[in-house]
């Protein structure tokens, strides 16, 4: 069940998540060839590593809420709540991307950095910009819930409600338990630089992009076996 996505029909709010993405995913790319000249290291790790994820986690995060509500309902894309939710979206998401990179290209933390009250308020501040972001998605999967049509709901349809729904509840209960648990330094595993000890950030990795996977587990469904699933 994948939805075929007329660009032009689609709603200024989805149009303009999906330059923005596009814009991420360019803002990774042109991070990645200033990461190639700059050897600076943070806690042993390039200091270019951290904004190049959180912008391309941004870009999927963008891209994704555009295709699921697109393909649960596709009319709340142009209601003002989704209005609301793509403004919370992009005003949350962008203020830790710039704040990142800024203080990347300074070879100081943004995470964990409480060195005078600037850095200790900036930090709180990304925490609840955080909570914003993942809010967007619960706040999306009432809305879909709410404009839900009279009968049953499609497997897909309760897989993208559920998997926004827990993309809120799993990133927020993750992130607070991270944001208190600081990882340990060092490069970790290739691509994604986690340690096998001592570190959250798998779990939160996995309750961000239950955005992704649960839809996607209740599309396979769908498709295998439709109404009888």
């Amino acid at each position: 069940m994948w939805p075929n996505v007329d660009i032009e029909a689609l709603s200024f709010a989805s149009k303009f998540l999906l330059i923005y993405g596009a814009l991420m995913g360019l803002a990774c790319g042109l991070t990645f060839v200033v990461s190639l000249y700059d050897e600076r290291t943070l806690r042993e790790v390039g200091i270019w590593m951290k904004p190049m994820k959180f912008m391309a986690a941004t870009a999927l995060f963008a891209w994704t809420t555009v295709w699921l509500t697109e393909l649960a309902n596709s009319a709340v894309t142009h209601g003002q709540a989704y209005l609301g939710i793509c403004a919370l979206l992009v005003i949350t998401s962008l203020f830790e991307v710039v704040y990142i990179t800024y203080q990347a290209s300074q070879g100081e933390a943004s995470h964990y950095n409480i060195s005078d009250p600037w850095h200790a308020l900036m930090f709180g501040l990304m925490a609840l910009a955080a909570v914003g972001l993942t809010a967007s998605q619960g706040w999306l999967a009432w809305a879909l819930w709410k404009a839900r049509p009279i009968g049953p709901l499609s497997v897909t349809t309760w897989g993208v409600i559920i998997g926004l729904t827990l993309t809120f509840v799993l990133s927020t209960i993750s992130g607070f338990m991270l944001g208190g648990n600081q990882p340990p330094s060092g490069s970790g595993m290739p691509i994604v630089g986690w340690h096998l000890y001592k570190d959250i950030r798998p779990s939160h990795f996995l309750g961000v992009h239950a955005q992704q996977l649960i839809p996607l587990w209740g599309i396979v469904v769908d498709r295998l076996f439709g109404n009888d699933a």
